[in-house]
């Protein structure tokens, strides 16, 4: 059989007929060798496979293969209409007109606020008198230039998109506005990406003009949270005032033209029964942590790019009893303790200034923590030679304290731990450094997000301590199981608890906390 029938069959309306005829014919070839069955199987070969209604495959209901090559012919088509990164749009005469009367209502807010007419300090939150000023100038401009003449319908779009510019993101700030968008991706200035119920997904209607409108943005986005990007410092990440988190790289280190990815932070908190009612983890699971958080057990979050660790760890230090002094430690400061606890310091590392001196590291930050009396401390990622100190303070009397750390699974966060501690220049064996790990952590909760998008708690799994033969051992207490895809390939599974319960019950009874041991029963863990 030809792939490249296949091929042309997976891309539905796109295939020349003649290829989908092809590759039916062979698809009948193949089933009529197959043995015939007495029990039927699945016909949906059509549905899957996207073959024309007038291709009949009558006769072939009981052919054993169907399902197999049904699943062959979806792998192998594709799902988008997009052309490729390399072919990119020119702007159209009309956003080339659009963009210069933008520019032009720009030119005059310059020139009154210069006459002093108008000031410009402050434009943000002043969006009514900016509205009023930009509709003045734009009668005054299109009595002078009949090209900027432009339709009535267009004209209160333009005075916003204009207003965006001057105080605002420019064209992503519909984007940023929108509640249900998780994260904005630009990948250049005609290519506009958002992830949304944790699918990526093209917006067509976003663009900017061009690399320069682009990276005007960035840099206005920048400045405005007091950090710099330039050709000779072509890569920066910040924090909006919201929370958000921005990534920007421009020329000559994005070479297809400037990126700005922005994670945006969710305004409204949530708690373990949000995620119990998303179907993210189960009641037992949510009452596990929270009495493992109370119990002061050390909890390290491990998961992929946007799986929600900070999410995570956000939920699960808003249970840290309001008695305990915390510190956080972050690259970002994105935790939101302080809304809700009334005894935390907040810390921030600082990137170095434009004559490349007075960083300062989590790691600094580490130090300085240990002498602020803190009852437990929150790094907000590990990434580096900081886990040396993390785990060293986990050990020595700041029991309860948390972090997150990228890892594809549980076993890959030990793997990943051994070698940030080799960063930090230390020179143990590697024994030695696993004894480390092991004592420190009790629970590594591994954060996943599948294939149609949702996040969940992939495994929860106890530190037993290192074995025999010098590995760390580690067992699963919750994990979830997949079993299948729907027709709409939402990933259908179930959650499953072991039957033997953890080996640190003792720091429960420590804290004066009675934990229900029943809940480790084997099988499944309901929702």
């Amino acid at each position: 059989m030809k792939l490249d029938h296949l091929r042309n069959v997976g891309d539905g309306e796109s295939a020349p007929p003649e290829a989908v005829r092809a590759a039916a014919r062979d698809l009948r070839s193949l089933f009529r060798r197959q043995q015939a069955r007495p029990a039927p199987v699945a016909t949906a070969l059509h549905a899957e496979s996207g073959l024309p209604d007038d291709i009949s495959l009558d006769g072939l209901e009981g052919l054993e293969g169907l399902d197999d090559i049904a699943k062959t012919i979806n792998i192998l088509a594709t799902d988008t209409d997009l052309p490729p990164t390399a072919t990119i749009d020119a702007p159209t005469p009309e956003e080339k007109l659009f963009h210069a009367l933008r520019m032009k209502l720009i030119e005059e807010l310059t020139t009154a606020s210069n006459n002093q007419q108008f000031n410009l300090a402050g434009t943000t939150g002043r969006t009514a008198e900016l509205r009023d000023f930009f509709r003045d100038a734009y009668e005054r401009i299109t009595a002078r230039f009949t090209e900027y003449r432009i339709p009535a319908n267009r004209r209160n779009s333009i005075i916003q998109d204009t207003i965006n510019e001057v105080e605002g993101n420019g064209p992503i700030e519909c984007l940023l506005d929108d509640p249900g968008i998780s994260e904005i991706m630009v990948n250049g200035p005609r290519r506009v990406f958002i992830e949304q119920q944790g699918r990526l997904v093209f917006r067509p209607d976003v663009k900017f003009l061009d690399d320069t409108h682009l990276l005007n943005t960035i840099v206005r986005i920048v400045n405005r949270v007091g950090r710099r990007i330039d050709y000779g410092n072509p890569h920066v990440d910040a924090r909006l005032p919201d929370g958000s988190r921005v990534h920007a790289i421009i020329p000559p280190l994005a070479i297809d033209g400037c990126v700005l990815t922005i994670r945006k932070f969710r305004q409204e908190r949530v708690q373990l029964e949000d995620l119990i009612s998303w179907g993210a983890l189960t009641p037992d699971m949510a009452y596990f942590l929270g009495a493992g958080v109370k119990a002061r057990l050390n909890i390290m979050v491990a998961g992929g790019t946007g799986t929600g660790k900070t999410t995570f760890l956000n939920i699960l230090s808003t249970l840290i009893p309001g008695s305990q002094r915390i510190v956080t430690i972050e690259d970002s400061a994105e935790l939101r303790l302080h809304e809700t606890h009334p005894h935390v310091i907040r810390l921030e590392t600082r990137a170095t200034n434009t004559e490349g001196r007075g960083e300062v590291t989590i790691r600094d930050l580490m130090r300085d923590s240990l002498r602020m009396r803190p009852d437990r401390i929150i790094v907000g990622e590990c990434r580096g030679s900081e886990v040396v100190d993390m785990l060293q303070a986990m050990n020595t009397g700041h029991d309860g304290s948390m972090s997150t750390a990228h890892a594809n699974a549980a076993q890959d966060l030990l793997m990943r731990l051994e070698t940030m501690f080799l960063m930090g220049s230390v020179n143990l064996p590697a024994v030695a450094i696993r004894r480390q790990i092991a004592s420190a952590l009790d629970i590594i909760v591994h954060l996943r997000r599948y294939a149609d998008g949702t996040r969940r708690v992939a495994e929860i799994c106890e530190v037993l301590g290192v074995g025999s033969d010098g590995e760390i051992n580690i067992r699963p207490l919750f994990w979830y199981e997949v079993s299948d895809r729907d027709a709409s390939g939402k990933v259908i599974g179930e959650f499953r608890v072991t039957d033997q319960a953890p080996h640190f019950l003792y720091k429960f009874d420590a804290e004066g906390m009675i934990f229900p041991a029943e809940i480790f029963t084997g099988g499944v863990s309901a929702l």
